[in-house]
């Protein structure tokens, strides 16, 4: 079990409310997609992927990343048992979509990168260890069902 400070809770609850989730979660997709293209492998149905234009300019890509996004509130409402909130993303992941684990963690460093971007000086080292914290329990539990 995961023990958060109140420093923790009230740092991620400001970060996810305070996002802009129509510009983050698609920004931060889209920059996994083009810094790491093989992970572009996952999403073959969404058509054109071949350049940074391209990708950036994608609708499908931004949807998933407001999807993305959804699915981390969800943890944000659910800090004490974020593997149980996920154990059916999990699932979903590793049985049907076969997508590899380490793809959830190169997706929260985007992440980070973005929300960093968005909260410019704000983005203190307190703040970014409590945000990355939340990131591991969150790539943690998508990838239990991997173990």
């Amino acid at each position: 079990m995961v023990v958060w400070t109140e420093f923790e809770r009230s740092t991620i609850q400001n970060i996810f409310s305070n996002m802009d989730k129509d510009v983050v979660g698609p920004q931060a997709l889209a920059r996994c997609l083009i810094v790491y293209p093989w992970t572009q492998r996952y999403f073959g149905n969404f058509g054109n992927l071949y350049n940074a234009a391209a990708i950036l300019g994608n609708p499908m890509v931004a949807a998933h990343g407001k999807t993305v996004l959804g699915g981390l509130e969800r943890a944000v409402k659910n800090m004490d048992d974020i593997k149980a909130t996920y154990a059916e993303l999990s699932v979903l992941h590793s049985e049907k979509l076969h997508v590899d684990p380490d793809n959830f963690r190169l997706l929260a460093d985007c992440l980070t990168i973005v929300v960093a971007g968005q909260l410019g000086a704000g983005f203190t080292p307190d703040v970014q260890a409590a945000f990355q914290k939340f990131l591991a329990v969150a790539v943690s539990a998508l990838g239990r069902q991997y173990h």
